[in-house]
């Protein structure tokens, strides 16, 4: 991949060294719920309050609510989305190597990580404000907050557990570096374009919120029983998918910014973060009612469409009975 020299976007915010802080946007500062689905590189959170400091009785009656309504454990809620392993319904947490108990400074390999990332989601920009350009819309780009173990988001509490996440609040891709190497050692996806596919995937929720797909998304899961709310997910994360690969098609016809191998690398870190391969290696067995992200070859799928249409109107998910 070939993005050394190229041009670094500004809206990156390196909280690394800050020990777990505050992160305050728009409608931060509340508790928050990890949707569904938060591990295992995509997915996103949604708020929940306003203000920080104890929730009170009546907090915790509106937690064990929501809790209810979706299918989680309120005590997972309630402890801010800490404890790794696997929430009712689906949901997942991976244990990432390191923890924010003791921050470390940042070393020569993390500012070359920075920069890396910077100039992915300088790309990003680029392309999907064309992107909207020729939709007659005005893209607003992401701010992308690196963190070091746990973070305050504008969605509530966070940890590197949870894995890359997006904030529809504050409008923020949340991500803890330690998770590339995860994927490399863990998933088995090395590879740079790999890395690049999971700030893509988060990118494509931003562009999911600035089209409105979020919020409709949100409303019908809130009708919706625990299974139906699991199956809208996975069209969720799949469409993120396939805008990932719309990314990777139109950099790469732009900015010829792809080497041989790149896309397999991004394909091969979509299948091994699939729900069925996770929950194979984690469990033993499949449970497909519980998927939240879409199997392998779903994912696969999703963003090898994606990357061969190369529009945004390839990656309609919601209108297509099969997945």
């Amino acid at each position: 991949m070939r993005w050394q020299g190229r041009r670094e976007s500004e809206n990156v915010e390196d909280r690394r060294n800050d020990g777990g802080g505050y992160d305050d946007g728009p409608g931060g500062g509340g508790f928050g719920i990890p949707f569904p689905g938060g591990g295992g590189g995509g997915g996103f959170q949604i708020p929940m309050g306003q203000g920080g400091g104890g929730i009170g009785i009546v907090g915790t009656l509106v937690i064990l609510g929501i809790a209810l309504l979706l299918g989680v454990d309120p005590r997972v809620i309630l402890n801010g989305g800490g404890g790794g392993g696997e929430y009712p319904g689906g949901a997942r947490q991976i244990q990432l190597p390191h923890s924010s108990a003791e921050p470390r400074a940042v070393s020569a390999g993390d500012d070359s990580q920075k920069r890396f990332v910077a100039v992915v989601l300088g790309d990003t920009e680029d392309i999907w404000t064309k992107l909207f350009r020729d939709m007659g819309r005005t893209y607003a780009p992401p701010k992308l907050v690196l963190f070091r173990g746990g973070i305050q988001s504008g969605c509530g509490l966070a940890n590197a557990q949870m894995g890359p996440f997006y904030c529809p609040t504050n409008r923020k891709v949340y991500i803890d570096l330690s998770f590339y190497d995860m994927l490399k050692r863990r998933f088995k996806a090395p590879g740079e374009f790999a890395q690049a596919y999971v700030i893509a995937h988060e990118v494509g929720h931003h562009i999911q919120n600035s089209l409105g797909q979020l919020q409709q998304v949100q409303r019908l899961q809130a009708a919706a029983s625990g299974t139906e709310r699991n199956a809208l997910q996975v069209r969720v994360e799949l469409q993120a998918d396939c805008y990932a690969g719309v990314w990777a098609k139109n950099t790469d016809r732009i900015n010829k910014m792809l080497e041989p191998g790149d896309i397999e690398s991004a394909i091969r870190a979509a299948q091994a973060i699939g729900d069925d391969a996770i929950q194979k290696s984690t469990r033993g067995y499949v449970v497909p009612d519980s998927f939240t992200h879409g199997s392998s070859g779903q994912r696969m799928r999703w963003f090898k469409k994606g990357y061969d249409e190369g529009t945004v109107s390839a990656c309609d998910t919601f209108g297509n009975q099969t997945l």
